[in-house]
């Protein structure tokens, strides 16, 4: 974690720099003020990641004396292919249009949503994936 606690520094250094100048090149409040948030929320990140840095123990990547073998085994899981994301946005264009063609659709989009997204949440519970 100290890797990147030290790029997100950098990129705090990076909009501490940048802020003033864009301000004093453009007066414009608004891409002002969405450099000093980002630069607030990198400080934010940057300061979680140095904390947990310090709480744990180092990874074989953080040590320098580290070894590729150290860092083998399980990396998580990671899912199959799904159908269930492309229905549930296909449920989404048609909450999106109900406005506009009118509000029954995204009530039906609602109800095809609540299938939709129980399937998708469900799908490792039953079928070929199940566990």
């Amino acid at each position: 974690m100290r890797a990147e606690a030290w790029i997100f520094g950098i990129l705090v250094i990076f909009f501490v720099v940048v802020t003033p100048i864009y301000w004093f090149l453009s007066y414009d409040p608004t891409g002002t003020t969405a450099l000093i948030l980002t630069g607030l929320l990198v400080l934010m990140i940057s300061g979680y990641l140095a904390l947990v840095a310090r709480r744990i123990d180092p990874r074989p990547e953080d040590r320098s004396e580290g070894e590729v073998l150290e860092g083998a085994g399980d990396l998580g899981f990671f899912p199959p292919q799904s159908k269930w994301p492309l229905f549930c946005g296909l449920t989404f264009i048609l909450v999106a249009l109900g406005p506009v063609f009118g509000w029954w659709l995204m009530l039906v989009g609602f109800a095809i949503g609540a299938v939709t997204l129980t399937g998708w949440i469900y799908e490792f519970y039953r079928g070929d994936h199940a566990h």
